[in-house]
């Protein structure tokens, strides 16, 4: 089957292959995936980049986690009626070697679930971390319908669909944008107010734009930049939760401050969710998607041999929207 893989740490353009590997079998409890699409993410680049010293040694590493497509055969003790499902893969190399970056994936069952017929497949790559995490953040704490939910960088992959999530669950929504274009993204996908975060106390901006009021959760995608002007907007018992900490990597906490708020802070990352969790995003999505209720951005769709362009373009950043590759024209 075709391929891209690396079996060094290193750039996109130094380390990834692009040829044939041995198509795999799917074992007990297993689907054969023939994926049309694949998708890469900060943490699938990160990785070949060499986040995770030990990856590699066991063997090379098909990268990328998410992508979509159509179960061509099933394993022992899964119902052959799955064949020719389409469906979205999540998990695809998390404690794995082998993931969508290929023509082909044997994986569980159950991290293939199906893709409503109303979604277009290269929208069925998008799913897995993007889409849960945001879930995940939005609904891990209880019930949202009510509340104040603050999203910070909300024309980002997650924050765009944490909107969307906030909404759709009944919650009213602030989100933080640094210029015009991304300011109506978040408008668009239903944020009530958006604030400026390139300005100087946006948290009390937050404030002052829900008329004294502050917010009862937060969705964050910079913890240890954001933090200071977090606490400034969050309520007494109010809620954190975040799913990076790119700028400020390991960030020191006003505990004295945190305690007396007795605030909650959640880390969220798609891969170690709950199980029961992880069932109720994809049903959520799957009941939006056949709704037609959720709004997607694919920045870049490309052909499979410019997978190397690919991670560059995560690694460089400074666009909307995910990236998909095309793994079968």
């Amino acid at each position: 089957m075709k391929a891209a893989w690396f079996e060094s740490f290193g750039t996109a353009a130094d380390t990834l292959i692009i040829g044939e590997q041995e198509k795999p079998t799917p074992g007990a409890g297993e689907v054969l995936v023939k994926l049309e699409y694949t998708c890469p993410n900060p943490s699938d680049v990160k990785k070949r980049a060499g986040a995770f010293p030990n990856l590699l040694d066991n063997g090379h590493v098909i990268p990328n986690s998410d992508g979509s497509g159509v179960i061509e055969a099933v394993g022992e003790g899964v119902d052959a009626s799955r064949i020719g499902e389409r469906v979205f893969v999540y998990q695809g190399q998390y404690g794995r070697l082998l993931g969508t970056a290929a023509e082909y994936i044997a994986i569980e069952s159950s991290r293939a679930p199906t893709l409503p017929d109303e979604a277009p497949m290269e929208v069925g790559a998008l799913i897995g971390i993007p889409v849960m995490t945001a879930h995940r953040c939005v609904h891990a704490d209880g019930d949202v319908a009510g509340k104040t939910i603050l999203v910070t960088g909300g024309a980002g992959r997650v924050g765009y669909y944490a909107i969307q999530w906030a909404k759709a669950a009944g919650a009213k929504v602030v989100a933080t944008a640094s210029n015009p274009a991304d300011e109506a993204t978040c408008k668009e996908v239903g944020a009530d107010l958006v604030v400026n975060h390139r300005e100087a106390n946006w948290g009390e901006a937050v404030v002052t734009a829900l008329g004294g009021e502050k917010v009862d959760r937060v969705v964050d995608v910079e913890f240890g930049a954001n933090l200071p002007e977090v606490l400034k907007c969050l309520k007494i018992n109010g809620v954190i939760a975040t799913y990076s900490s790119t700028q400020v990597k390991e960030p020191q906490l006003p505990f004295i401050q945190m305690m007396f708020m007795d605030l909650t802070l959640r880390m969220v990352i798609v891969y170690a969710m709950p199980e029961e969790a992880k069932m109720h995003a994809i049903a959520d999505t799957q009941r939006m998607l056949s709704e037609g209720k959720l709004k997607h951005r694919i920045a870049h769709n490309l052909p499979f041999s410019e997978m190397v362009k690919s991670n560059e373009l995560i690694e460089q950043g400074g666009f909307g929207g995910c990236v998909v590759v095309q793994v079968t024209a």
